[in-house]
């Protein structure tokens, strides 16, 4: 599934299926993004509309010949599936195409894969990747046959191969588990010691490619990799921020304050993966303040933003006090700009900051910066952040 330099990409065939939920996205419009990010070529697109998947084929015989025909006649190597299937309709469907047949949740993983870095993402990424294999194993490969017993065996045939691949694969899950709550240890130390300072603790988090590296990058003049691409980044990145109000320069306060850039959500995102990414996740779960950056230029920036609230609450951060950045105004049409760059907005019944800003241009940033101060100044009395030092960036 993964596209290496020396290989042409894999043409690929897209299909979504409307069962109803108000997120379906009609010109599979972020399944092409991720296949591209993944190394693929998106050839051609279906959807199809039920009122609940076929058990067998998920789409039901009809759709699939329809579907079989058009990457034939495209010349697809490999269809990929909006949502995701269960192993017994994944081998159905591999069966009546005689092509490879993935799902969303495996392409997250590839891309994932792909993209960490860090020695605890790479681990996160790869329990989530066995916890993925360990459902399929259901008779998929021709090679998961009964094996019969060896010599000097007694007794009947031995362990079927599909037995086997689950052990290793069990073993492997365990110790990965394991390795990674080492890291978690470690992290939790990490945190402890910022307690102990008494370090302010900011996370930027929001929906993939909302622009939250750029941002990160525009506050703190870091270097965090960014790119206008599905998950372009991974990995945790933290930094000291240095705030200081408009006094500043005739004797006004100023404090350091720590921010984390994390990984970015997506609908549907796999279980496994929030599971497994528990440990980098937790930064935004012990903040002391969310940022959470949305897409200002995009059509459906409100359904991104449901998604990016629902996984909060799932990793224990959903009442983590917020302050909402809509980024990307450079990327607006003129006349729907913002009058104001600072109002309040909504969130889940609440009434949070909001600030208008574009990371590429700079726009908005002064008075991002002037809510931080005010906020963390609320949080902390203001003669504490008198012993606060400048820490450089």
């Amino acid at each position: 599934m993964t596209a290496s330099p020396e290989r042409p990409a894999a043409a690929t065939l897209l299909v979504g299926v409307d069962l109803g939920l108000p997120h379906f996205d009609a010109e599979l419009e972020e399944l092409g993004q991720l296949a591209q990010t993944a190394g693929m070529e998106p050839v051609a697109r279906v959807t199809a509309k039920r009122k609940a998947p076929d058990a067998a084929l998920f789409v039901g015989k009809g759709k699939a010949d329809e579907i079989k025909q058009l990457a034939e006649e495209t010349g697809a190597s490999e269809i990929l599936f909006d949502q995701s299937l269960s192993p017994a309709q994944q081998r159905n469907l591999e069966r009546h195409m005689g092509l490879p047949v993935n799902d969303r949740t495996l392409l997250i993983l590839e891309i994932f894969a792909q993209r960490a870095r860090s020695h605890d993402g790479k681990l996160q990424v790869e329990l989530a990747r066995l916890q993925y294999l360990s459902t399929r194993l259901v008779r998929r490969w021709s090679h998961l046959e009964r094996q019969t017993g060896g010599a000097g065996v007694r007794g009947g045939p031995g362990e079927k191969q599909i037995e086997l691949d689950r052990r290793m694969i069990d073993d492997a899950i365990k110790r990965t588990r394991e390795r990674l709550a080492k890291v978690k240890k470690q992290r939790a130390t990490q945190r402890r010691q910022r307690e102990r300072r008494e370090t302010f603790t900011i996370s930027l988090v929001g929906y993939t490619n909302a622009g939250k590296s750029t941002l990160f990058n525009a506050l703190v003049k870091a270097r965090a990799y960014a790119a206008n691409q599905l998950f372009a980044t991974l990995d945790t990145t933290t930094r000291q921020l240095y705030l200081q109000d408009e006094e500043g320069a005739s004797g006004g306060t100023g404090r350091s304050v720590s921010l984390s850039d994390t990984v970015g959500f997506i609908r549907d995102l796999p279980h496994g993966l929030i599971d497994a990414f528990q440990a980098t996740l937790q930064e935004a779960a012990d903040a002391d303040l969310l940022l959470h950056v949305v897409d200002a230029a995009n059509p459906h920036y409100p359904e991104q933003m449901a998604e990016v609230q629902r996984v909060l609450h799932e990793i224990g951060a959903g009442d983590v006090p917020q302050l909402v950045v809509f980024n990307k105004t450079d990327a607006l049409d003129p006349a729907g700009r913002p009058r104001r760059l600072v109002d309040l907005f909504e969130v889940e019944g609440r009434q949070v900051p909001r600030v208008f800003a574009s990371s590429l241009t700079g726009d908005g940033l002064s008075e991002l910066r002037r809510e931080l101060v005010r906020i963390v100044a609320a949080a902390r009395p203001a003669a504490e952040a008198d012993t606060a030092a400048p820490t450089s960036s």
